[in-house]
């Protein structure tokens, strides 16, 4: 299994780095962790065929985070038609965002656009899915008040990965890590501390009682990305490739 870091800036593009996209490569499935608006050209870039590509699992409906979608779907329609379903999964309300935005960027937003075959999936806190032999637990975790937020727990072929998606800390990453081959781990921030973000002191704090096998970090704001001499935690680059 490989990781392929398509993008781990933030919404602002810190560093010019492309925006959330985490590409997870095994012999027989390939799928996206959160898809942002610059995912399919990182992509192509990469040397992959979107045709390939089995789901896209995301943690939230924030646009750095989901706003790619609609770019596979109209690849999907018009350039690399699809023969089987594209898997997409998040939690409540993607399908309506999904269409709701392919409609606002190609064609009239009052009438729902066709679709590539598409079949969505709905995440909820602590029910595990079962998508195309892939097991996701999704949990959630505080970056918003009201709209759902998730962490997610993916399990294939014997390995392990969990992806914080955008979060302040909680000890469900605690939890959750246990036995894992790698965590995928927000650090928006180096010292500041918000309700919605991890900051780099945040996770050092409890980096002994994390239980993963492998760490490494991303969503990285200026900040961070200004102190990257002091980080002594592997940090995400776009293009990066993971062994796991």
């Amino acid at each position: 299994m490989k990781l392929h870091v398509l993008g781990c800036g933030d919404a602002f593009g810190s560093g010019g780095r492309n925006q959330s996209a985490y590409l997870v490569e095994t012999q027989d499935r390939l799928f996206l962790l959160d898809c942002g608006p610059s995912t399919l050209l990182a992509l192509k870039r990469a040397g992959f065929d979107p045709r390939r590509l089995d789901a896209i699992f995301l943690s939230h409906l924030h646009g750095d985070h989901y706003g790619g979608v609609p770019f596979f779907l109209l690849d999907a329609l018009y350039e690399n038609p699809r023969e089987r379903p594209l898997h997409v999964a998040g939690p409540e309300g993607t399908e309506e965002r999904v269409r709701g935005l392919l409609g606002l960027m190609f064609g009239d937003p009052s009438e729902q656009r066709e679709l590539p075959p598409t079949t969505f999936h709905l995440l909820q806190h602590q029910r595990q899915k079962n998508i195309e032999g892939i097991q996701i637990l999704p949990f959630r975790v505080p970056h918003q008040v009201n709209a759902v937020s998730l962490g997610l727990k993916i399990g294939y072929e014997g390995k392990q990965i969990l992806f914080s998606g955008d979060s302040a800390w909680t000890d469900l990453f605690i939890t959750h890590s246990q036995g894992v081959d790698l965590f995928i781990c927000e650090s928006t921030f180096f010292e500041e501390a918000p309700p919605n973000h991890m900051s780099y002191k945040t996770i050092m704090e409890n980096l002994p009682r994390l239980g993963c096998k492998n760490i490494i970090l991303t969503h990285m704001g200026k900040e961070m990305l200004a102190r990257r001499g002091e980080v002594k935690i592997n940090a995400a680059e776009d293009g990066m490739v993971v062994e796991i």
